[in-house]
């Protein structure tokens, strides 16, 4: 859906803060095996080498702004960033969240009808946008890399659309939670043994925009959990979970992900 705003709230790339380069090894690359380059073969990662550069934003840094031209795509290697869309009266929502591995950006579309905002500090792997959008037609390890992940997004978005309309509170929280969990974990569940420590990558107060929820139903929902030691407070902003199932347990959902009858 495109993004119709005024020309006085237009901003152009070059108005963003000047941003720091970077360099990441793609054999050290720690979403290798989870990004748009997973399925490639060397002579395929060589193709992406020579049109890929890296740039880090700092907590709080625009990332892209809603209207704006985007001569990139790229993949989150670190950090979180936030998604969100800004109705006409000014009106502010949080759409979604980029975790590391997940994609920026859309091959054939020059701008994006979003905000882009680092929370974190973020590492982004950019691809030029038109050689990327020419290396799709030619290299089909990347095309249906990006495809699966498309879909895994799609529906990751119905997902959430359950977890907004449908779910309590105290499910709101643990599914968020869980979702942050298992992405920080990068195994499947079976792997997911022992104590998980998560780095929740919003502050209270967004998780409660983000979720519908005030800020005080959320502190009292954490503080639950963490009473009835399915979670451990370490810090602001630092999670442990003892055990994944637990949780899992109080998000609503059956071990497959479905919503419990």
């Amino acid at each position: 859906m495109p993004f119709d705003r005024s020309p006085s709230k237009a901003v152009t790339t070059s108005s963003l803060p000047k941003l720091k380069n970077v360099e990441v090894e793609c054999s050290g690359c720690p979403i290798r095996h989870r990004a748009v380059c997973a399925r490639c073969a060397p002579t395929e990662l060589q193709r992406l080498e020579e049109i890929k550069y890296y740039r880090r934003y700092d907590a709080g840094q625009p990332i892209a702004w809603a209207g704006d031209d985007m001569g990139f795509v790229a993949s989150v290697v670190k950090g979180v960033a936030t998604i969100s869309q800004t109705m006409a009266d000014g009106r502010k929502q949080m759409v979604g969240l980029l975790l590391p591995s997940d994609f920026i950006g859309r091959p054939g579309r020059a701008s994006t009808p979003y905000d882009v905002t680092a929370v974190s500090e973020v590492t982004l792997c950019c691809f030029r946008r038109k050689p990327f959008e020419q290396l799709l037609v030619t290299t089909p390890a990347v095309a249906e890399r990006l495809l699966d992940m498309s879909l895994d997004e799609l529906d990751a978005a119905r997902e959430w659309m359950l977890v907004l309309g449908r779910k309590t509170a105290r499910e709101k929280i643990a599914s968020l939670l869980t979702i942050v969990a298992r992405r920080e974990a990068t195994v499947g569940l079976s792997a997911m043994k022992g104590r998980i420590v998560v780095e929740l990558p919003l502050t209270r107060e967004a998780m409660a925009d983000y979720l519908g929820l005030t800020l005080e139903t959320v502190s009292r929902q954490i503080s639950a959990l963490k009473n009835e030691g399915i979670l451990e407070l370490d810090g602001k902003r630092r999670i442990v979970v003892p055990d994944i199932r637990l949780l899992m347990a109080e998000t609503g959902d059956d071990m497959d992900g479905g919503l419990i009858a």
